[in-house]
Order: structure tokens, then C-alpha cells, then sequence
């Protein structure tokens, strides 16, 4: 079968992108290595999204997809290893299955950026998260060092309280990047505290983390914490190894789009977090994702 379309990606973005194209009667099959939903699913607390006062990501997402389902649409799981232009058409690969369609979406998203420091690697899963929401439960009545100082790291860090004794937030500069209100809750959380102007140089421990060294970036002084969890949250790093530099990218690997989302090669659209959008929200991906759908109907009328 060869499709109108395929939507690399079902978080909200792939799920808005194959809703509106579903509307404009395109054959289109949604696939994700995983399960419909994406970090929406890591997401308790969802307050700017329009319409609901709160609303958790993973009600969302099942919100989107039961939308969706009115369309019978086609979703499959499918880890994608590259894609190849052939013809006038694209090629899906995975192993000896191949998908092929008229158009692409990409809406691959982004995970969390690494730090890169000695024992980080070695203790991920042993005090090492980048979930909150996933992991806070191993950590009840502990203390735990949050690092990072952007709306994630500090949405994170109010959620940790419910579980542990202690949250020290670690953040590289004076000022943190949250919104005010975030910032505001995380200060008059009795359970939470800032240490600002350091950066984590080492995480160490016998067999699960046991300390951490941090550094202060104006002193250059360190000094031991002894905690027994570390949350990383130092931004996101698109998921678009897959592309082989087929497409362009910046120098952090978010791909390139005109202000249609299309991509450097004819009949590959872009949207949601592993563009080189402004604001990384909920919102702004599904923005993305229906102007990526509408995009994809015109490229195939004309």
C-alpha cells in the first residue's frame, strides 16, 4: 500500500497532524515506537492548556486519540531506522519492513539532554532519573538534588515533595527560566531549596548514588551533598539521529522548516519539538501539527 501520508511521531503534535488530515480525507498512517501519546503521558498537572483549568497529559492524550478514533485511523508501532527517497515516493524503514508514502510528518519529538558528567551514565536507574512523575515513588521520605531551572525542573521538583523528605534544586545561574508562578510555588514549598550560580560535577555512591559534588560557577569552590536521588533536567535533545543528515538541521539537530513546516527535501513536514520552535508547550506542538497537515493536503493538491 502506498499512503497519503505517514506521521513519524504520536505525540501532540502527530496526533493533531493526523486528526486534520484525517478530516481532509488523506490516507494516512500514524506510527510511533511506542504506545499514542508521547511525553504527554509524563505530564500530571497540565494548567496552560486551553479549555481546562487542569488536566493531566495522559487524559489528554486519551482524549486526542478516542477523537481520533471516530476517524478509524491507522496507528502502528514502528521504530523507525531511516527513511529514503525513492521515485516520487518516501520509504519508512525498519529491519526488512518498509512503509511507503506520497508525504511525510515528522513529529519525532525530543528526550531528555544528558549532562555528560562522570557516574551520571553509570547510575541511571540506580538514583539517576529524568522523570519525576516515573520514578518519585522509589524515593519516598529521601533526599533528592533537582537539577535544572526551567518550568520542567521545578513543575518536577513541587511533584517530588508529595514523596520525599527534601528537594535541593541545582541551577547554573542567579535567575531561573520558569514562569513566576512556578518559581513562586517552589519557593514557599517548605520542603524545597535553592542552591543557584553551581553546576553537578560528579555523581558517585557504592551501588546506588550517595552523593554528589557540585561546583559554584563564580568561586569555583565544591562542596559534597549527600542525597540519594538525582532528577536531570537540562533541556531536550531532538529525536532526529534516524534522518542521516537527510534533512537540515541546526546545530543542535532540530529540524529546519519554511513558515509552511516544510523541510529542506519536497514532501517532508515538520512539527512539534524537534523543530527549531520557540516555545517548547503542549499548545505550540498541536499548533504545529495542524499547520504540518494543512501543509501536507496542499503539497498533494498541487
Amino acid at each position: 500500500m502506498i499512503y497519503d501520508l505517514i506521521i513519524i511521531g504520536a505525540g501532540p503534535a502527530g496526533l493533531t497532524a493526523c486528526l486534520y488530515a484525517l478530516r481532509s480525507r488523506l490516507n494516512v498512517l500514524l506510527i510511533d515506537k511506542a504506545m499514542p501519546g508521547g511525553y504527554l503521558g509524563q505530564i500530571l498537572e497540565l494548567e496552560n492548556y486551553p479549555g481546562f483549568e487542569m488536566i493531566s497529559g495522559f487524559e489528554l492524550a486519551e482524549r486526542m486519540v478516542k477523537q481520533l478514533e471516530k476517524y478509524a485511523y491507522q496507528f502502528k508501532q514502528f521504530d523507525v531506522e531511516k527513511i529514503e527517497k525513492q521515485n516520487d515516493f518516501w520509504t519508512v524503514i525498519n529491519g526488512g519492513e518498509k512503509l511507503i508514502t506520497k508525504t511525510l510528518i515528522i513529529a519525532t519529538g525530543s528526550s531528555p539532554r544528558k549532562l555528560g558528567i562522570e557516574g551520571e551514565a553509570e547510575f541511571v536507574g540506580k538514583g539517576v532519573s529524568y522523570c519525576g512523575v516515573c520514578d518519585a515513588p522509589f524515593f519516598r521520605d529521601k533526599e533528592v538534588v533537582v537539577i535544572g531551572g526551567g518550568n520542567t525542573a521545578l513543575e518536577e521538583a513541587i511533584y517530588l515533595t508529595k514523596f520525599v523528605s527534601k528537594v535541593t534544586i541545582v541551577h547554573r545561574r542567579e535567575g531561573l527560566r520558569a514562569d513566576k508562578i512556578l518559581e513562586d510555588r517552589a519557593r514557599e514549598n517548605k520542603k524545597i531549596q535553592f542552591i543557584l550560580n553551581a553546576v553537578c560535577v560528579k555523581i558517585s555512591g557504592a551501588s546506588i548514588v550517595e552523593q554528589i559534588i557540585i561546583k559554584d560557577v563564580n568561586t569555583g569552590r565544591q562542596q559534597d551533598l549527600k542525597i540519594q536521588g538525582v532528577f536531570v533536567f537540562a533541556g531536550m535533545n531532538p529525536r532526529t539521529e534516524f534522518l542521516n543528515n537527510l534533512l537540515e538541521t541546526d546545530k543542535a539537530g532540530n529540524i529546519i522548516s519554511d513558515k509552511n513546516l516544510a523541510a529542506s527535501q519536497p514532501g517532508v513536514f515538520v512539527c512539534g519539538d524537534c523543530t527549531d520552535i520557540t516555545l517548547r508547550q503542549v499548545i505550540t506542538a498541536c499548533g504545529q501539527g495542524a499547520i504540518a497537515a494543512y501543509s501536507v493536503n496542499k503539497y498533494l493538491e498541487s
